[in-house]
Formats: structure tokens, C-alpha cells, sequence
């Protein structure tokens, strides 16, 4: 029965356990290896001090620590039931009167191990050793220089104890899983989308606490209701939320007497209700995210240039928006009049009511404000955007309507190797009929104008590789999208990306411009499925 492995006397364990609780422990530890112990520990890591489980060398340790620190004794016996039940070792289970159904059913209540430490096992799992060798080479500057062999599980607690990975923060995790493999990914995704929920959840509930009434504003703390159960929620945010951004999507705020309740909540507090009240996102959480156009003119009669590399950038925008939940439809190749009357075929869509967003994106060449069509006749962006105006399109009325434009709006340069400017031939526009950004958007709500460049310039398109500026726009989106930053945030992003990029030799550069009238921030729910590259 002992196996050779010592007797769990009652100095050991306590002189109150008995001993078939003692032998059930015994028979559960006979039947663990190693990698299990490794197991068992790295699921204890936030319930147990990290000093007490390094000098864990065996199960019988585990429980022991775990017996002192009054996680486990005879009478409940569920979290060791729920270890088992994480290492897989369904088997173990019925020695301590559970069944694998029974520990799913008890999970939601009594569950112990957080949603955090369930992930990170769940990627070690998942990690193949040629994969193990890969992540380790991509972080060997962070790795001891003395470590020569290492567990998926010792990489995550190291990476852990340097504060490169948290509950709150998977950002080193999302990198290296994209570059080594996309399932891998999307197990932080997953993780990161139920935290999400969990949080909006516990925020819904915060917010949805009655309104103090009038006659109680300056009542002291403990007259004001629910005023434990309102900081005990913000607290857990404030320790352990990811953006709040992220959290607040699709939460309804009530008005509160902000200033009276200032006087007796603690100042934490009061200043994150005060963030959380004035933060608010477009509502992006429906189940038809809404359409996105793009429009590729690549081939122009008269004397424009065919746009080599353009498909390229046609197809990445399918893929990328189509991955963020969008119905995208390509038209390539249409003239000034198609363009138009294509605008007013979408502006009288009545699909619009049911979806979140309107997205447009023009790859075509340019001058400044305006747009080439095949037949080499200028279109007016804002006479574009202006088709779905609130008054023109009401069914798009307080959603974001978002215009990506890859196109000069300038004169031609002169050319390097594999670079091309996409701009008219030089001598077709001048300063004077320069148009800003801001001055293409309508004059209301809810636009959004990504430019590839800023006006009077030229920008740049690969003829293999593609656009710099849509390349940029769609890998910040695969990136920044899952860790919750909204649009500007991604735009800001891509214009550092296009920024620090140059043509073969060095000499062009490029400067994308958004302009924007958004009143909140525009935020795309986090996809279930990996980025498609």
C-alpha cells in the first residue's frame, strides 16, 4: 500500500486526519508521475506561496501544504478533485467520491483555479517541443543564460516572475503565440474573451445597482445601500480587469449623483466610477458586425498606370475584415458613374438597421481629396461619405462609418525599384485645389477617414508585397485587435508602422492621416477564430 514512499503520520499531516483519509491521499499520490506533481504544482501557483512550492518534491508534499493552508481536509476534498480533474487523471477521482460529471457540475461554484492559470496549463499542453525550442529561441535574451533545459511550464512561470506575463497583461504571450502557431493563439484569445465577459458581466451588476434615493446623498458611508457590495466589485476590477475599453462594450451607465457620492466613497473609487461614467464605446457587439466595401481599381483607360500589388491588398482586406466579422464585397475596376452608383445602391440598403458598422475602402489612384475611377474621372470623398449621412442613410444613423483610402493626394514622384506612387502624372493638380482630410468628411457624427498619406503627398505601393499603408492597417489589426484597443489606438499604430518604412533606397517616405468625427470609441468584439495571417 506504501509503495516504499513513507508513511503520512500525524506529525506530518495533522493528528486529526484520519486514516482512510490518510490512505486515500496515499493511493491518489502511488498513482501520480512526475509530470503530474509539475502539474499539480503549477495550478497551486495562486493559492499557494510561491517560497512553500518550490521545495514541493512529491504529491504527498502538495497535499500536505495544501492541508496547511486549508485548502484540503476529510470533509472537503473538491479542489484536490478539481487538480485531478485538470491533469486529466479522471481515474483518481471516484478514491475521493467524485465522478468526472460531478466535478464539471460543482466547477462553477467551487471552482478554485482561476480562469489565468487554466489557460497557461492549457498552453503548455498544447506546446510541442519543436514549438518549445522555437519560443525559447525568440526569448532567450529573457531566459537565465545558466538554464539549459526547460518545461513549457518552468518558461511560463519564469516569464511569470520577471513580470513579462500576468492575469491582466497576455500581451508577450499573444506575440510569441503568433509567430510560432496560430492555435496556440487563439487559446489566449479564448481566455481573453471570456474575461472580457466576466467583467462586463461584474460591471452590469456594479451599474445596475438602484439609484440612491435623494433624501440619502449625504448620509454617511454606511447609509448609502449596497455601498460593500459596489466597492467590493470595483476593487476586483480595479486588480484584476483588462482594458476597460474592452469591459464597458455594450454596458449602460445610470446617471448617479456623482459629486454627493464623491464626499463618502474613497477616492479610488470614486475617480474609477468617474472613468468608467464618461468612457463609452459604439455598440459592435451584434451578431451581423455589418458590410465592408472594397472598391480595387487596378487598370485605368488615358494615361493613369495599372496598380500592380493592389490585389494583394484587396484580398488581405478581405481576409482581415471577414475575420473581424464582417460581409465584405470586392468590386474592381469601375468608373467615376459605377462608383456613385454604387454608393447609392449600399446608402439605400435596408440591411444597414441590423448591423453594427459601415466600412469602405477605396484602392484606386488619387489626387488631393478625390479619387481616380477607371475612366480616369475624379470622384470627391466626401461627396462619397456624404451617401451615408444620418439624413441620406438613416438606418446607419449613430453607427461608425468607417473610409480606409489607399490612394495619392498629390503629385507624382519619381519612382524607385518596386515602389510606385499611386498619384496622377505630374502637372494635374496644384496647391491651391489641395483638400484636407477634415474638410472631406461630412459635417456631422460617427466618420471615420483613414488616409494612406497626408495631403500633397504621395504614397507608396509595393508592386508584389502591396500597399504600405493597408498592408500596415490590416497586421495592426490581427495584433491590436484581440487585446481590445480601439480604432484610433490601431490607427496610431499604423502610422508609426508606415512611418518607419522606406522605399529600396531609403529616400521616400510615407505619413498616413486618419480624420475623424467618432463620438465614442469603435472597438471590435474579438474574434473566435486565429487572425488568417
Amino acid at each position: 500500500l506504501l509503495s516504499g514512499k513513507g508513511v503520512l503520520c500525524p506529525s506530518n499531516m495533522g493528528d486529526d486526519i484520519s486514516l482512510k483519509f490518510r490512505q486515500q491521499l496515499l493511493l491518489i499520490d502511488d498513482n501520480l508521475g512526475t509530470e503530474d506533481v509539475a502539474a499539480l504544482k503549477f495550478l497551486c501557483i495562486d493559492l499557494i506561496p510561491f517560497k512553500k512550492l518550490e521545495s514541493v518534491q512529491s504529491a504527498l508534499d502538495i497535499f500536505q501544504v495544501l492541508m496547511a493552508e486549508e485548502y484540503l481536509n476529510e470533509e472537503d476534498t473538491f479542489l484536490l478533485a478539481e487538480l485531478l480533474y485538470r491533469i486529466k487523471c479522471h481515474f483518481l477521482l471516484k478514491k475521493l467520491g467524485y465522478t468526472k460529471e460531478r466535478v464539471q457540475e460543482c466547477l462553477p461554484e467551487k471552482g478554485r483555479v482561476s480562469p489565468y492559470r487554466q489557460m497557461l496549463y492549457e498552453l503548455a499542453e498544447n506546446i510541442t517541443s519543436e514549438m518549445l525550442k522555437e519560443i525559447i529561441f525568440l526569448l532567450r535574451d529573457q531566459l537565465p543564460k545558466r538554464q539549459t533545459t526547460i518545461s513549457a511550464l518552468e518558461l511560463l512561470i519564469l516569464l511569470e516572475k520577471q513580470g513579462l506575463l500576468t492575469e491582466s497583461n497576455v500581451q508577450m504571450l499573444e506575440e510569441i503565440c503568433m509567430s510560432v502557431s496560430p492555435d496556440l493563439l487563439e487559446t489566449v484569445n479564448g481566455y481573453k474573451r471570456e474575461k472580457v465577459s466576466q467583467d462586463s458581466a461584474l460591471l452590469r451588476s456594479l451599474f445596475c445597482l438602484h439609484p440612491f434615493p435623494a433624501d440619502q446623498y449625504e448620509l454617511t458611508t454606511p447609509g448609502i445601500p449596497h455601498y460593500s457590495t459596489l466597492t467590493n466589485k470595483l476593487r476586483c476590477l480595479t486588480c484584476c480587469s483588462f482594458s476597460v475599453n474592452s469591459v464597458l462594450s455594450g454596458v449602460k451607465i445610470l446617471s448617479w449623483p456623482w459629486k454627493q457620492l464623491g464626499t463618502v466613497i474613497p477616492n479610488t473609487t470614486f475617480f474609477l466610477l468617474s472613468f468608467l461614467q464618461k468612457l463609452t464605446s459604439y455598440k459592435m457587439d451584434g451578431p451581423r458586425r455589418g458590410f465592408c466595401l472594397v472598391i480595387n481599381n487596378v487598370k485605368f483607360d488615358g494615361g493613369l498606370r495599372e496598380r500592380k500589388g493592389s490585389c494583394k491588398d484587396a484580398g488581405e482586406l478581405e481576409r482581415v475584415f471577414t475575420w473581424l466579422g464582417l460581409d465584405v464585397r470586392i468590386y474592381t475596376d469601375l468608373t467615376s458613374q459605377e462608383i456613385k452608383d454604387l454608393m447609392w445602391t449600399w446608402q439605400h440598403l435596408k440591411d444597414h438597421k441590423d448591423r453594427d458598422c459601415f466600412i469602405c475602402c477605396i484602392l484606386s489612384h488619387g489626387e488631393s481629396g478625390a479619387i481616380y475611377g477607371k475612366d480616369g474621372e475624379l470622384v470627391s470623398i466626401r461627396m462619397i461619405m456624404s451617401y451615408f449621412t444620418a439624413k441620406q442613410c438613416p438606418a446607419l444613423a449613430e453607427k461608425p462609418k468607417l473610409f480606409f483610402i489607399q490612394a495619392c493626394q498629390g503629385q507624382d514622384i519619381q519612382r524607385a525599384v518596386y515602389v510606385e506612387p499611386d498619384a496622377q502624372v505630374p502637372g494635374l493638380s496644384s496647391i491651391e485645389q489641395r483638400i484636407s482630410p477634415s474638410e472631406s468628411i461630412p459635417e456631422e457624427a460617427d466618420f471615420l477617414l483613414g488616409m494612406a498619406t497626408i495631403d500633397g503627398y504621395a504614397s507608396f505601393r509595393h508592386v508584389q508585397q502591396g500597399a504600405w499603408y493597408i498592408q500596415a492597417l490590416c497586421s495592426k489589426l490581427q495584433l491590436l485587435v484581440p487585446r481590445g484597443e480601439d480604432i484610433l489606438s490601431i490607427l496610431t499604430e499604423v502610422n508609426e508602422d508606415v512611418s518607419r518604412r522606406a522605399d529600396s533606397l531609403g529616400t521616400k517616405k510615407q505619413m498616413p492621416q486618419p480624420a475623424y468625427t467618432l463620438r465614442r470609441k469603435c472597438i471590435f468584439p474579438v474574434p473566435r477564430h486565429p487572425p488568417p495571417s
